[in-house]
């Protein structure tokens, strides 16, 4: 097989599953079988089918009905546990039974109360009796960041001979440092005979936080398998996190693989996708500063980061957000954000400010976010809007009528003044506000994708008003709308006519009149 080629073991659906609180029904693990097969990872370890009926269906279910990757079982080097690998699996087109015992003397005299040669045979036995199934045998020695290096040379050259395929180097209390998992791995490359038909493997765990560094050492010295968790979910601290692993071998390759790039499978635009989704069914909140997916991996809010990412998006990012599916960086208003960074928001949102009015403005915004932890565009909006000038309504809403119920089509009709006449168009749409906004989509002949938008209360009590705010999208710009009325839908026909008059002003559009009928 190709030197350069690593592969991406995900254990996200085992392993991962093993995260205290993180147990996920079985819908909810096809669901993300279905995602990591998008995702593009060349095996989805599917469950420990022998450990209870739920993870045996699981198993089957995933194997019966998701096409693309190696689906894998786990198996302890018991005869019982590798037949129910065997069945559960058998459904896939391609399959692998993951066989493993424990290796290291504290696992062997305390866990197995066995001799290292009782072992040795125990482990040939197990994948003597998976090739009987399938021709796609890994072997793990459990424990064997802990193990006698001349212990795993041993049991390793046995199970080799014996037919295994893919030899794993558990760090399974993930009590290594990077030099030294890259050693033991080089270290068995070397001294083990017929290692270089199998595919060697790493599989880390984070309980010293290096589970990453330990994997990526161990593909540097020679690993071409990675197992891996999405968000690294894993057992204690978890496992090495897939995210992580893919993006420092898609970012850093030729770093890898000498001369040769190393290359995966793995489609990285489907990477936040498949993060979020394990977020939300296992519910394990992702931490904002979490490296790849986190919230704040592409945002940027010093005023000397923002500067320079908009002058050369290299100087402060290595990989683009939209490599892992994202739409763009995001830059965060806050106290530390320069003018440049503020001017550019500005612009970002329509607004032409004069270098006075920008000054009035950052002083402002300054004043507010000394206050707030963030400043979102509507505050960026209302600074504007309420205090520097207001923009020249092209478009004047003359009046709105909407007819909206149970059973009826929602429908809307709207007046308004457009250079000094009159124009009116009724429309339906799926709800009240979305009829009104047709209408005038109508009548301006303006059609900007509408982004955002909300609704809620200024003040209260039964004549409340209501605010409403939008935000469309023309031309790879945002602008932002306001509206306020104690009718709802009329606030929210103000707001998208006032974002329409941003839009107008600030791309120098001149409205189309026609003479009225």
């Amino acid at each position: 097989m190709p030197e350069d080629r690593v592969f991406i073991f995900d254990t996200t659906l085992r392993d991962g599953e093993q995260s205290p609180g993180a147990s996920l029904t079985i819908p909810q693990k096809l669901e993300i079988a279905r995602q990591l097969a998008a995702l593009g990872v060349d095996i989805i370890e599917a469950g420990f089918p022998i450990s209870s009926p739920a993870q045996f269906e699981a198993t089957s279910l995933v194997a019966e009905q998701v096409q693309g990757p190696v689906i894998a079982g786990l198996a302890r080097a018991k005869e019982a546990d590798i037949e129910a690998a065997a069945k559960a699996v058998a459904p896939a087109r391609r399959r692998r039974i993951h066989t493993f015992i424990a290796t290291s003397p504290i696992h062997m005299n305390h866990k197995l109360k066995k001799k290292p040669d009782e072992v040795v045979k125990m482990a040939v036995a197990a994948v003597e009796c998976a090739r009987q199934f399938v021709d796609d045998v890994e072997f793990s020695p459990e424990d064997a960041g802990r193990s006698e290096v001349s212990f795993l040379v041993e049991i390793l050259a046995a199970v080799i001979e014996a037919g295994a395929t893919t030899l794993n180097i558990p760090d399974t209390v993930g009590y290594m440092l990077p030099y030294e998992y890259g050693d033991l791995i080089a270290t068995l490359k070397r001294d083990v005979p017929g290692i270089g038909k199998c595919v060697i493997s790493t599989h880390c765990h984070n309980d010293l936080g290096v589970a990453v560094a330990n994997s990526l050492a161990g593909v540097r010295n020679g690993a071409r398998q990675i197992e891996c968790a999405v968000n690294g979910l894993g057992e204690r601290a978890g496992n090495a996190a897939l995210e992580e692993i893919v993006m420092a071998l898609h970012t850093r390759a030729n770093f890898f693989g000498g001369s040769t790039a190393l290359v995966m499978g793995v489609n990285t635009k489907e990477i936040y996708r498949t993060s979020q989704l394990v977020s939300q069914l296992t519910g394990f909140v992702i931490q904002p500063n979490k490296a790849i997916v986190g919230a704040n991996a592409f945002a940027h809010e010093s005023g000397i980061h923002v500067d320079g990412i908009l002058k050369e998006r290299t100087t402060y990012e290595i990989m683009t957000p939209e490599t892992i599916g994202l739409g763009g960086s995001r830059m965060v208003l806050g106290r530390h954000t320069g003018r440049h960074g503020f001017a550019d928001r500005c612009r970002q949102l329509g607004y032409k400010l004069t270098d006075t009015e920008l000054e009035q403005a950052y002083a402002r915004f300054v004043e507010i976010a000394d206050k707030k932890k963030e400043v979102f565009d509507e505050d960026v909006a209302a600074i504007i809007n309420d205090e520097i000038r207001v923009v020249e309504q092209v478009y004047h809403l003359d009046y709105l009528h909407v007819a909206s119920g149970t059973g009826t089509l929602p429908t809307a009709s709207v007046r308004m003044k457009v250079g000094g006449q009159t124009k009116q168009a009724a429309a339906c749409g799926d709800g009240p506000v979305d009829a009104a906004y047709e209408a005038i989509r109508e009548v301006t002949g303006l059609s900007p994708k509408l982004d955002s938008y909300s609704i809620r209360a200024v003040t209260g009590g039964k004549e409340a008003l209501g605010e409403a705010t939008v935000r469309i999208i023309e031309n790879h710009r945002t602008y932002i709308g306001r509206g306020v009325s104690t009718d709802i839908i009329e606030a929210s026909a103000k707001a998208y006519v006032d974002a329409i008059n941003r839009m107008v002003a600030a791309e120098g559009m001149t409205p189309e009149v026609k003479e009225p009928l």
